[in-house]
């Protein structure tokens, strides 16, 4: 059995198991897709899935942000803007801005809007470009293993300045972990940060050994308010 195969059946066997053990019906869509493909899909999914929830858990940390947004707007409508499909890629309130060039919206002081916009349009984005933009894979499509990787050391980079960066007065730009009333220290966000930097980098490692092209091992300096390209 391949390296790639067997990483394959692995992945596929722990989110059948995430999912309780339910199989997807079988498309004929399918017929058109490698296993590779199907990976890519599978983790596609997923990595919506845990978007949707960093989302839904920084509007509960940071209430006064989604204030911020147009009139009536809802936490729902939110994951909607984030995640549908055909993925809405202009965002006025955003400036247009989208993937890696909204992240820094997040954590510039003189911005006004919803800095949890900001911050999810940019994950979701720059995830959404280390996948060329697309939602679903079929054999004459190419993954990019490069992009992967670069977006999960941005990833770790947004991290570090969503648990570092203040604002002039010194509070955080956005809440995230953090010690609960009862001492117990939550770090509920640190952990989804950690399962989609897996994800990426298990992809990335899949895509390179399959078509035998190598990762260029880049490190993104945490201090640094450049990210790496996707």
């Amino acid at each position: 059995m391949s390296r790639v195969l067997g990483l394959v059946l692995i992945i596929l066997a722990l989110q059948g198991c995430a999912s309780g053990g339910k199989a997807r019906p079988f498309e004929i869509k399918n017929l058109a897709k490698s296993d590779i493909d199907m990976v890519a899909d599978s983790h596609i999914r997923a990595l919506n899935d845990l978007v949707r929830e960093l989302t839904i858990k920084l509007y509960k940390r940071n209430p006064r942000e989604l204030k911020k947004g147009p009139p009536g707007i809802t936490v729902s409508r939110r994951l909607q803007l984030l995640l549908d499909s055909p993925r809405l890629i202009n965002h006025p309130e955003l400036n247009g801005r989208y993937g890696i060039d909204a992240i820094p919206l997040a954590f510039e002081p003189d911005f006004r809007g919803d800095r949890v916009f900001a911050l999810m349009v940019g994950i979701s984005g720059m995830l959404h470009a280390s996948y060329s933009y697309r939602d679903e894979f079929f054999m004459l499509n190419d993954i990019d293993q490069q992009k992967l990787f670069n977006s999960a050391r941005n990833l770790e980079a947004i991290a570090w300045r969503l648990n570092n960066r203040r604002l002039p007065n010194g509070d955080l730009f956005l809440l995230s972990n953090g010690i609960a009333d009862n001492g117990v220290p939550n770090y509920s966000f640190e952990r989804i940060f950690g399962k989609l930097i897996a994800y990426q980098d298990m992809m990335a490692q899949i895509v390179s050994d399959k078509t035998n092209r190598a990762i260029n091992s880049v490190v993104v300096g945490f201090a640094s308010t450049t990210l790496l390209p996707i």
